[in-house]
Protein backbone atom coordinates (compact mmCIF):
# COMPACT_ATOMS: atom_id res chain seq x y z
CA UNK A 1 0.00 0.00 0.00
CA UNK A 2 1.50 3.68 -1.00
CA UNK A 3 1.69 6.51 1.70
CA UNK A 4 -0.75 8.33 -0.53
CA UNK A 5 -3.47 5.06 -0.26
CA UNK A 6 -2.48 4.33 3.46
CA UNK A 7 -3.16 8.39 4.19
CA UNK A 8 -6.56 8.10 3.00
CA UNK A 9 -7.23 5.04 4.61
CA UNK A 10 -6.80 7.03 8.26
CA UNK A 11 -8.42 10.10 6.55
CA UNK A 12 -11.33 7.71 5.69
CA UNK A 13 -11.27 5.86 9.62
CA UNK A 14 -11.29 9.20 11.14
CA UNK A 15 -14.29 10.57 9.00
CA UNK A 16 -15.89 7.70 10.03
CA UNK A 17 -15.69 8.09 13.71
CA UNK A 18 -16.26 11.49 13.57
CA UNK A 19 -19.98 11.03 11.74
CA UNK A 20 -20.48 8.44 14.49
CA UNK A 21 -20.11 11.27 16.98
CA UNK A 22 -22.30 13.68 15.18
CA UNK A 23 -24.77 11.30 15.06
CA UNK A 24 -24.52 10.24 18.76
CA UNK A 25 -25.29 13.92 19.34
CA UNK A 26 -27.89 14.26 16.59
CA UNK A 27 -29.72 11.49 17.24
CA UNK A 28 -30.41 12.54 20.81
CA UNK A 29 -31.78 16.03 19.79
CA UNK A 30 -32.31 16.49 16.45
CA UNK A 31 -33.28 20.12 16.57
CA UNK A 32 -30.17 20.84 19.00
CA UNK A 33 -26.92 22.42 17.20
CA UNK A 34 -23.55 21.22 19.57
CA UNK A 35 -21.20 23.38 19.07
CA UNK A 36 -17.76 24.17 20.97
CA UNK A 37 -16.35 27.78 21.43
CA UNK A 38 -13.28 26.89 19.59
CA UNK A 39 -13.56 24.72 16.55
CA UNK A 40 -10.28 23.06 15.84
CA UNK A 41 -9.05 23.88 12.27
CA UNK A 42 -10.04 22.34 9.28
CA UNK A 43 -12.73 20.32 11.23
CA UNK A 44 -13.95 17.56 9.39
CA UNK A 45 -17.47 17.41 11.40
CA UNK A 46 -20.07 19.54 10.05
CA UNK A 47 -22.53 20.42 13.20
CA UNK A 48 -24.68 22.60 11.40
CA UNK A 49 -24.26 25.15 14.14
CA UNK A 50 -26.02 28.66 14.38
CA UNK A 51 -23.45 31.63 15.60
CA UNK A 52 -24.73 33.15 18.78
CA UNK A 53 -24.53 36.28 18.10
CA UNK A 54 -27.71 37.37 20.25
CA UNK A 55 -28.72 41.36 20.76
CA UNK A 56 -28.38 41.10 24.26
CA UNK A 57 -26.85 43.93 26.74
CA UNK A 58 -23.21 43.69 27.41
CA UNK A 59 -23.38 40.88 30.19
CA UNK A 60 -21.60 39.89 32.73
CA UNK A 61 -19.43 36.80 32.53
CA UNK A 62 -19.39 33.98 35.02
CA UNK A 63 -17.01 31.67 33.99
CA UNK A 64 -16.15 27.81 35.51
CA UNK A 65 -12.74 27.29 34.32
CA UNK A 66 -10.75 25.77 36.90
CA UNK A 67 -13.38 25.21 39.85
CA UNK A 68 -13.10 22.23 42.27
CA UNK A 69 -13.51 19.27 40.55
CA UNK A 70 -14.96 16.51 42.08
CA UNK A 71 -14.57 12.70 39.85
CA UNK A 72 -15.77 9.72 40.75
CA UNK A 73 -13.38 7.09 42.29
CA UNK A 74 -11.59 4.63 40.34
CA UNK A 75 -12.06 1.45 42.38
CA UNK A 76 -15.73 1.53 43.30
CA UNK A 77 -16.55 -1.00 46.18
CA UNK A 78 -19.46 -3.43 45.83
CA UNK A 79 -22.39 -2.07 47.14
CA UNK A 80 -23.39 -2.81 51.35
CA UNK A 81 -26.73 -3.48 49.82
CA UNK A 82 -27.13 -6.56 48.62
CA UNK A 83 -30.32 -5.84 46.81
CA UNK A 84 -29.25 -3.01 45.44
CA UNK A 85 -28.48 -2.33 41.96
CA UNK A 86 -26.05 0.46 42.31
CA UNK A 87 -22.44 0.64 42.51
CA UNK A 88 -21.35 2.68 45.58
CA UNK A 89 -17.58 4.76 45.66
CA UNK A 90 -15.85 5.03 49.08
CA UNK A 91 -18.17 6.95 51.57
CA UNK A 92 -16.97 10.91 51.78
CA UNK A 93 -15.88 10.39 54.99
CA UNK A 94 -12.10 10.28 54.75
CA UNK A 95 -9.44 8.67 56.75
CA UNK A 96 -8.40 12.02 57.57
CA UNK A 97 -11.75 13.06 59.01
CA UNK A 98 -12.43 15.78 56.43
CA UNK A 99 -16.29 15.60 55.56
CA UNK A 100 -16.87 16.40 51.35
CA UNK A 101 -20.42 17.88 51.10
CA UNK A 102 -20.39 17.44 47.51
CA UNK A 103 -19.98 14.07 45.69
CA UNK A 104 -20.83 11.31 44.11
CA UNK A 105 -22.34 8.64 45.54
CA UNK A 106 -23.38 6.05 43.55
CA UNK A 107 -23.72 5.19 39.70
CA UNK A 108 -26.63 2.33 37.93
CA UNK A 109 -25.78 1.30 34.55
CA UNK A 110 -28.62 -0.75 32.43
CA UNK A 111 -28.28 -2.14 29.37
CA UNK A 112 -31.84 -0.17 28.37
CA UNK A 113 -30.11 2.55 25.90
CA UNK A 114 -30.03 6.37 26.67
CA UNK A 115 -31.51 8.00 29.54
CA UNK A 116 -33.56 10.86 28.48
CA UNK A 117 -36.15 11.77 31.66
CA UNK A 118 -36.16 11.62 35.39
CA UNK A 119 -38.66 12.97 37.84
CA UNK A 120 -38.24 12.79 41.62
CA UNK A 121 -41.00 13.09 44.30
CA UNK A 122 -40.26 12.17 47.45
CA UNK A 123 -38.49 8.81 48.01
CA UNK A 124 -39.24 7.83 44.19
CA UNK A 125 -37.64 8.02 41.29
CA UNK A 126 -38.72 8.21 37.76
CA UNK A 127 -36.58 7.14 34.94
CA UNK A 128 -37.28 7.50 31.44
CA UNK A 129 -34.90 5.37 28.48
CA UNK A 130 -35.36 5.00 24.48
CA UNK A 131 -35.91 1.56 25.62
CA UNK A 132 -39.64 3.03 26.32
CA UNK A 133 -39.44 1.31 30.04
CA UNK A 134 -39.98 4.05 33.08
CA UNK A 135 -38.38 2.57 36.45
CA UNK A 136 -39.25 3.36 39.73
CA UNK A 137 -36.68 3.45 41.86
CA UNK A 138 -36.76 3.92 45.82
CA UNK A 139 -34.29 4.21 48.52
CA UNK A 140 -31.52 3.29 45.85
CA UNK A 141 -33.19 0.13 44.62
CA UNK A 142 -35.37 -1.08 41.82
CA UNK A 143 -39.05 -0.78 43.57
CA UNK A 144 -41.45 -1.15 40.74
CA UNK A 145 -42.02 0.10 36.75
CA UNK A 146 -43.85 -0.03 33.24
CA UNK A 147 -43.70 0.05 29.68
CA UNK A 148 -45.09 1.80 26.76
CA UNK A 149 -46.27 0.29 23.78
CA UNK A 150 -43.68 2.63 22.03
CA UNK A 151 -42.43 5.93 21.63
CA UNK A 152 -39.25 6.34 24.06
CA UNK A 153 -39.95 8.31 27.26
CA UNK A 154 -38.76 12.47 27.21
CA UNK A 155 -40.74 13.68 29.77
CA UNK A 156 -42.02 12.57 33.15
CA UNK A 157 -44.43 14.73 35.14
CA UNK A 158 -45.81 13.08 38.66
CA UNK A 159 -49.08 14.92 40.38
CA UNK A 160 -50.22 12.86 43.41
CA UNK A 161 -50.34 9.67 42.62
CA UNK A 162 -50.25 10.22 38.86
CA UNK A 163 -47.42 10.08 36.53
CA UNK A 164 -47.30 11.83 33.01
CA UNK A 165 -45.27 10.84 30.71
CA UNK A 166 -44.36 12.61 27.33
CA UNK A 167 -43.18 10.26 24.15
CA UNK A 168 -41.11 10.08 21.08
CA UNK A 169 -44.56 9.49 18.84
CA UNK A 170 -46.43 12.56 20.18
CA UNK A 171 -48.70 11.09 23.02
CA UNK A 172 -48.79 12.05 26.56
CA UNK A 173 -49.93 8.88 28.45
CA UNK A 174 -51.35 8.72 32.31
CA UNK A 175 -50.34 5.98 34.86
CA UNK A 176 -51.38 5.27 38.63
CA UNK A 177 -50.09 3.20 41.13
CA UNK A 178 -52.42 0.84 40.99
CA UNK A 179 -50.83 -2.36 43.52
CA UNK A 180 -48.97 -2.36 46.48
CA UNK A 181 -48.73 -6.20 46.93
CA UNK A 182 -47.35 -6.29 43.37
CA UNK A 183 -46.10 -2.44 43.65
CA UNK A 184 -47.47 -2.42 39.91
CA UNK A 185 -48.98 0.76 38.27
CA UNK A 186 -51.49 1.08 35.52
CA UNK A 187 -51.83 3.02 32.84
CA UNK A 188 -55.22 5.01 33.13
CA UNK A 189 -55.49 6.69 29.92
CA UNK A 190 -53.89 9.61 27.90
CA UNK A 191 -54.30 13.44 27.22
CA UNK A 192 -56.02 13.84 24.99
CA UNK A 193 -58.66 11.10 26.13
CA UNK A 194 -59.88 8.71 23.89
CA UNK A 195 -63.64 9.95 24.08
CA UNK A 196 -62.45 14.38 23.73
CA UNK A 197 -60.57 13.40 20.52
CA UNK A 198 -62.82 11.54 19.14
CA UNK A 199 -65.58 14.39 19.84
CA UNK A 200 -62.82 17.16 18.21
CA UNK A 201 -62.83 14.99 15.17
CA UNK A 202 -66.61 15.32 14.79
CA UNK A 203 -66.00 19.32 14.27
CA UNK A 204 -64.92 20.31 10.89
CA UNK A 205 -63.52 23.80 12.75
CA UNK A 206 -61.31 22.13 14.96
CA UNK A 207 -59.03 20.87 12.22
CA UNK A 208 -55.82 22.43 11.71
CA UNK A 209 -52.73 22.20 9.38
CA UNK A 210 -50.69 20.10 11.99
CA UNK A 211 -48.61 18.26 9.23
CA UNK A 212 -48.19 19.24 5.25
CA UNK A 213 -51.40 18.69 3.42
CA UNK A 214 -52.90 17.33 6.28
CA UNK A 215 -55.47 18.57 8.64
CA UNK A 216 -56.06 17.37 11.62
CA UNK A 217 -57.54 17.77 15.45
CA UNK A 218 -55.89 20.73 17.20
CA UNK A 219 -56.00 19.07 20.75
CA UNK A 220 -53.36 16.54 19.91
CA UNK A 221 -49.72 16.89 19.26
CA UNK A 222 -48.32 15.28 16.11
CA UNK A 223 -44.76 15.06 17.03
CA UNK A 224 -42.08 14.74 19.66
CA UNK A 225 -43.35 15.77 23.09
CA UNK A 226 -40.05 16.77 24.57
CA UNK A 227 -41.27 18.53 27.69
CA UNK A 228 -43.65 19.11 30.31
CA UNK A 229 -44.13 21.29 33.13
CA UNK A 230 -47.05 21.09 36.23
CA UNK A 231 -49.26 24.73 37.53
CA UNK A 232 -49.96 22.92 41.12
CA UNK A 233 -51.55 26.41 42.00
CA UNK A 234 -53.56 26.53 38.58
CA UNK A 235 -53.85 22.63 38.26
CA UNK A 236 -53.13 22.73 34.76
CA UNK A 237 -49.82 20.53 33.17
CA UNK A 238 -48.16 21.91 30.31
CA UNK A 239 -46.74 20.16 27.22
CA UNK A 240 -44.34 21.71 24.19
CA UNK A 241 -43.47 19.39 21.66
CA UNK A 242 -41.31 19.80 18.17
CA UNK A 243 -44.77 20.49 16.12
CA UNK A 244 -43.90 24.25 17.36
CA UNK A 245 -46.95 24.30 20.10
CA UNK A 246 -47.89 24.59 23.35
CA UNK A 247 -50.66 22.57 24.77
CA UNK A 248 -52.85 23.33 28.00
CA UNK A 249 -54.18 20.64 30.01
CA UNK A 250 -56.40 21.09 33.06
CA UNK A 251 -55.71 18.15 35.40
CA UNK A 252 -58.92 17.85 36.85
CA UNK A 253 -60.64 16.14 33.95
CA UNK A 254 -57.79 15.72 31.38
CA UNK A 255 -59.29 18.44 29.09
CA UNK A 256 -57.84 20.32 26.40
CA UNK A 257 -57.98 23.95 27.48
CA UNK A 258 -55.51 25.73 24.74
CA UNK A 259 -53.31 25.02 22.15
CA UNK A 260 -50.67 27.88 21.39
CA UNK A 261 -48.66 27.98 18.34
CA UNK A 262 -45.39 28.96 20.62
CA UNK A 263 -42.64 28.74 18.30
CA UNK A 264 -41.39 28.73 14.47
CA UNK A 265 -39.10 25.64 15.37
CA UNK A 266 -39.32 22.45 18.12
CA UNK A 267 -40.23 23.57 21.42
CA UNK A 268 -37.57 22.37 23.54
CA UNK A 269 -38.27 23.64 26.85
CA UNK A 270 -41.66 24.95 29.01
CA UNK A 271 -41.62 26.02 32.85
CA UNK A 272 -44.38 27.62 34.90
CA UNK A 273 -42.58 30.63 36.39
CA UNK A 274 -44.16 33.57 38.92
CA UNK A 275 -46.33 35.79 38.60
CA UNK A 276 -48.80 33.61 36.44
CA UNK A 277 -45.88 33.81 33.61
CA UNK A 278 -45.20 30.37 31.63
CA UNK A 279 -41.68 30.71 30.16
CA UNK A 280 -40.45 28.71 26.66
CA UNK A 281 -37.36 28.03 24.83
CA UNK A 282 -37.31 26.82 21.09
CA UNK A 283 -34.76 25.32 18.54
CA UNK A 284 -35.51 28.72 16.70
CA UNK A 285 -33.46 30.50 19.26
CA UNK A 286 -36.24 32.11 21.35
CA UNK A 287 -37.16 32.29 24.98
CA UNK A 288 -41.00 33.73 25.20
CA UNK A 289 -42.98 34.68 28.34
CA UNK A 290 -46.91 34.32 28.08
CA UNK A 291 -49.20 35.12 30.60
CA UNK A 292 -52.27 33.87 31.54
CA UNK A 293 -54.98 36.61 31.16
CA UNK A 294 -58.87 36.76 30.77
CA UNK A 295 -59.91 36.95 27.82
CA UNK A 296 -63.70 37.55 27.72
CA UNK A 297 -65.49 35.22 30.25
CA UNK A 298 -62.55 32.54 30.17
CA UNK A 299 -58.34 33.20 30.49
CA UNK A 300 -56.49 32.68 28.14
CA UNK A 301 -52.22 32.97 27.57
CA UNK A 302 -51.23 35.67 25.91
CA UNK A 303 -47.69 36.49 24.17
CA UNK A 304 -46.21 38.82 26.43
CA UNK A 305 -42.57 39.07 25.05
CA UNK A 306 -39.52 37.60 24.24
CA UNK A 307 -36.30 37.22 26.54
CA UNK A 308 -33.83 36.02 23.98
CA UNK A 309 -33.64 36.11 20.09
CA UNK A 310 -30.25 34.31 18.98
CA UNK A 311 -29.15 32.20 16.43
CA UNK A 312 -27.97 29.28 18.82
CA UNK A 313 -30.83 27.23 19.57
CA UNK A 314 -32.64 26.86 23.17
CA UNK A 315 -32.29 23.90 24.74
CA UNK A 316 -33.33 24.42 28.07
CA UNK A 317 -35.55 26.56 30.47
CA UNK A 318 -35.63 26.46 34.32
CA UNK A 319 -36.75 29.14 37.19
CA UNK A 320 -36.04 29.49 40.63
CA UNK A 321 -39.38 30.68 42.20
CA UNK A 322 -37.65 31.86 45.73
CA UNK A 323 -34.99 34.31 43.83
CA UNK A 324 -37.69 35.32 40.86
CA UNK A 325 -34.59 34.51 38.10
CA UNK A 326 -35.27 32.70 34.45
CA UNK A 327 -31.92 30.82 33.22
CA UNK A 328 -31.31 29.29 29.53
CA UNK A 329 -29.77 27.07 28.43
CA UNK A 330 -28.04 27.27 24.58
CA UNK A 331 -26.43 24.73 22.20
CA UNK A 332 -23.99 27.42 22.15
CA UNK A 333 -22.62 26.31 26.37
CA UNK A 334 -23.82 29.43 27.53
CA UNK A 335 -26.61 30.39 30.23
CA UNK A 336 -28.20 33.30 29.76
CA UNK A 337 -30.21 34.36 33.08
CA UNK A 338 -32.84 37.19 33.90
CA UNK A 339 -34.20 38.71 36.94
CA UNK A 340 -37.22 39.93 38.34
CA UNK A 341 -36.60 44.13 38.01
CA UNK A 342 -40.28 45.74 39.23
CA UNK A 343 -43.14 44.27 36.70
CA UNK A 344 -40.29 42.98 34.07
CA UNK A 345 -37.43 40.35 33.57
CA UNK A 346 -34.14 41.71 32.88
CA UNK A 347 -31.06 40.11 30.98
CA UNK A 348 -28.69 39.66 34.40
CA UNK A 349 -25.71 37.76 32.41
CA UNK A 350 -24.31 34.86 31.38
CA UNK A 351 -22.86 31.95 33.04
CA UNK A 352 -20.25 30.14 30.58
CA UNK A 353 -18.72 26.64 31.80
CA UNK A 354 -19.13 24.08 29.57
CA UNK A 355 -17.34 23.88 26.08
CA UNK A 356 -20.30 22.01 24.50
CA UNK A 357 -24.41 22.45 24.19
CA UNK A 358 -26.05 22.82 28.03
CA UNK A 359 -28.57 19.89 27.58
CA UNK A 360 -30.72 20.62 30.67
CA UNK A 361 -30.86 22.81 33.78
CA UNK A 362 -32.32 22.35 37.51
CA UNK A 363 -32.31 24.63 40.55
CA UNK A 364 -32.10 23.83 44.52
CA UNK A 365 -31.99 26.39 46.77
CA UNK A 366 -29.75 29.18 45.57
CA UNK A 367 -28.20 26.61 43.61
CA UNK A 368 -28.22 25.86 39.47
CA UNK A 369 -27.15 23.05 38.01
CA UNK A 370 -26.21 22.82 34.14
CA UNK A 371 -25.80 19.35 32.60
CA UNK A 372 -23.93 19.22 29.38
CA UNK A 373 -22.69 17.76 25.91
CA UNK A 374 -19.32 18.00 27.29
CA UNK A 375 -20.46 15.24 29.96
CA UNK A 376 -20.01 17.65 32.98
CA UNK A 377 -22.33 19.04 35.43
CA UNK A 378 -21.66 22.77 36.67
CA UNK A 379 -22.84 23.32 40.11
CA UNK A 380 -23.16 27.54 39.93
CA UNK A 381 -24.28 29.37 43.38
CA UNK A 382 -26.21 33.11 43.33
CA UNK A 383 -24.49 35.73 45.17
CA UNK A 384 -27.28 38.01 44.46
CA UNK A 385 -26.97 40.93 42.48
CA UNK A 386 -26.60 38.66 39.44
CA UNK A 387 -23.53 37.33 40.71
CA UNK A 388 -23.16 33.40 40.03
CA UNK A 389 -20.18 31.68 41.38
CA UNK A 390 -19.10 28.30 40.10
CA UNK A 391 -18.86 25.90 43.34
CA UNK A 392 -17.84 22.80 41.18
CA UNK A 393 -17.63 20.62 38.42
CA UNK A 394 -19.33 16.75 38.80
CA UNK A 395 -17.50 14.68 36.38
CA UNK A 396 -18.00 11.16 36.36
CA UNK A 397 -20.53 10.75 32.97
CA UNK A 398 -18.97 9.40 29.48
CA UNK A 399 -21.45 10.76 27.61
CA UNK A 400 -23.92 14.05 27.16
CA UNK A 401 -25.75 15.11 30.77
CA UNK A 402 -29.15 14.96 29.25
CA UNK A 403 -31.09 15.19 32.65
CA UNK A 404 -31.46 16.05 35.61
CA UNK A 405 -33.74 15.76 38.67
CA UNK A 406 -33.40 16.86 42.54
CA UNK A 407 -34.44 15.93 45.93
CA UNK A 408 -34.06 18.06 48.65
CA UNK A 409 -32.23 16.48 51.65
CA UNK A 410 -32.51 19.36 53.78
CA UNK A 411 -35.48 17.43 54.94
CA UNK A 412 -33.99 15.16 56.95
CA UNK A 413 -32.94 17.79 59.18
CA UNK A 414 -35.14 19.59 62.39
CA UNK A 415 -34.70 23.29 62.19
CA UNK A 416 -33.47 23.13 65.56
CA UNK A 417 -30.82 20.28 64.38
CA UNK A 418 -27.18 21.55 65.52
CA UNK A 419 -26.22 19.03 62.64
CA UNK A 420 -27.59 20.99 60.28
CA UNK A 421 -24.69 23.04 59.36
CA UNK A 422 -25.29 23.86 55.07
CA UNK A 423 -28.27 23.63 52.48
CA UNK A 424 -27.77 20.09 50.77
CA UNK A 425 -29.28 18.36 48.05
CA UNK A 426 -29.36 15.19 46.30
CA UNK A 427 -28.96 15.16 42.87
CA UNK A 428 -29.96 12.54 39.70
CA UNK A 429 -28.37 13.27 36.50
CA UNK A 430 -28.98 10.98 33.49
CA UNK A 431 -27.29 10.41 30.76
CA UNK A 432 -26.59 8.98 27.19
CA UNK A 433 -23.89 6.83 28.31
CA UNK A 434 -26.62 5.18 29.50
CA UNK A 435 -25.66 5.76 33.59
CA UNK A 436 -27.78 6.94 36.42
CA UNK A 437 -25.74 8.80 38.78
CA UNK A 438 -26.81 10.30 42.54
CA UNK A 439 -24.26 13.05 44.14
CA UNK A 440 -24.60 14.78 47.04
CA UNK A 441 -24.37 18.28 46.25
CA UNK A 442 -23.97 21.45 49.25
CA UNK A 443 -24.27 25.12 48.57
CA UNK A 444 -21.34 25.53 51.08
CA UNK A 445 -17.62 23.86 50.14
CA UNK A 446 -16.37 21.97 52.72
Amino acid sequence: MTKEMAGKTLFSKKNKVRNKLAILLHSSEPNVFITTHQQPENSEINFNHRSSNASLPSPVMSSCSSPASFMSPINHIPSPYSESPWTLPHDSNGEDGITYNTGLIGSLIREEGHIYSLASSGDMLYTGSDSKNIRVWKNLMEFSGFKSSSGLVKAIVVFGNRIFTGHEDGKIRVWKYSDKKKKAYKRIGNLPSTKDYIKSSMNPNNYIEARRHRNLPWIKHYDVVSCMCLDEETGLLYSGSWDRTIKVWRLSDSKCLESINAHDDAINSVVAGFDGLVITGSADGTVKVWRREFVGKSKKHLFAYTLLDQDSAVTSVVVNASQATVYAGSSDGLVNFWERKKQSLSHGGVLRGHKLAVLCLATAGSLLLSGSADNSICVWRSEGSGVHTCLSVLNSHTGPVKCLAVQDRNEDYDDDDDDRKDEEWIVYSGSLDNSLKLWRVSEILA
